[in-house]
């Protein structure tokens, strides 16, 4: 049973929500490249994630098993990052947020491959809009297609490991999880090293040289951004509905844009085409959401279980 919920906790969602949209913009502002700068993210996200446990006094055994699964998400969490960084960086915050709104497309397709799950005609539906979404934004936003390319990877990726955290979190502190799951995708960048520095460098090193003004966004964004808004949201799905945490999470990708446009300005303006194909996305969203709710009031009422609420990962960007 959920307990009572206040104007202060919608508050705090919502502030949560915001903090993530603001994720692809401190991307942008750390000078360090990509790689780098998930390295040092996840390395803080797990320094600190590690204390908070020490503190609770929680066990940090899991199995060994489940540590090496656990570790395994780590890794794909990595790749999610990198790309979605390199994304804003090579494009806009704009083009990466738009990419991956498609999260809800990929869910839809992957979630029955992964789990019992039947295949719903209104998910399908949904996909085929966010699919016309993304045609209207490559026609129009043809320089910025590796950017594009890049954070639509990037919501594969990270709709394989929410959907994997799901069933993880049924078993495992969320805590825990996530405090693995960032030594996983640590470990994992720093493994990337040799072949990033080789391949994918003009200099042939990596480049870890951080000013002060860096120092600083990252501990936002390692700290603010990736372990307040985990441990708060978890907290919150105690006196908030899954539908309801998960239709204003939807409103992440449109507090970034709007954010980045009045941040960055000029260097975020996109074609008529790319908010066209961005609100297409947005719409098919919230109304998947809003379909899903549809759906499991309808089924209540036959007495027929509920669908299950689309769950959202222990992590997002």
């Amino acid at each position: 049973m959920k307990e009572s919920v206040s104007f202060k906790n919608y508050l705090e969602l919502h502030f949560i929500v915001f903090l993530w949209g603001f994720t692809a913009i401190l991307g942008k502002l750390i000078s360090i490249p990509a790689v780098e700068l998930v390295f040092v993210r996840t390395l803080l996200a797990a320094s600190a994630l590690a204390l908070i446990i020490y503190f609770r006094k929680i066990s940090f055994n899991v199995g060994r098993k489940a540590l090496i699964r656990i570790l395994g998400v780590g890794f794909i969490i990595s790749a999610h990052w990198i790309l979605f960084f390199a994304s804003a960086r090579v494009s806009s915050v704009a083009i990466c947020l738009a990419g991956m709104s498609t999260i809800s497309l990929w869910t839809a397709i992957l979630e029955p491959i992964f789990t019992q799950k039947k295949i719903q005609a209104h998910e399908i539906f949904m996909a085929l809009l966010i699919i016309l979404g993304l045609y209207l934004i490559f026609r129009f936003e043809f320089d910025h297609v590796l950017g594009i390319v890049m954070a639509v990877v990037s919501a594969l990726l990270s709709a394989v490991f929410s959907i994997v955290n799901v069933r993880l979190v049924k078993t495992y502190r969320p805590a825990i999880i996530s405090c693995y799951e960032m030594v996983g995708a640590c470990l994992a960048t720093a493994l990337f090293f040799p072949v990033y520095a080789r391949w994918f460098t003009d200099t042939g090193q990596v480049n870890l040289a951080l000013t002060w003004l860096d120092v600083l966004w990252l501990l936002i964004l390692a700290i603010v951004c990736t372990v307040y808004p985990f441990t708060a949201s978890v907290r919150l799905m105690k006196k908030i509905s899954a539908f309801t945490v998960n239709l204003s999470i939807n409103l992440e990708p449109v507090y970034g844009i709007l954010f980045a446009y009045f941040i960055f300005k000029d260097s975020e303006k996109m074609s008529g085409g790319f908010y066209l194909g961005a609100v297409i996305i947005l719409f098919s969203v919230f109304s998947h959401s809003l379909i899903e709710r549809y759906l499991n009031r309808r089924y209540k009422l036959k007495g027929a279980p509920a669908t299950p609420d689309t769950q959202p990962g222990t992590l997002v960007p």
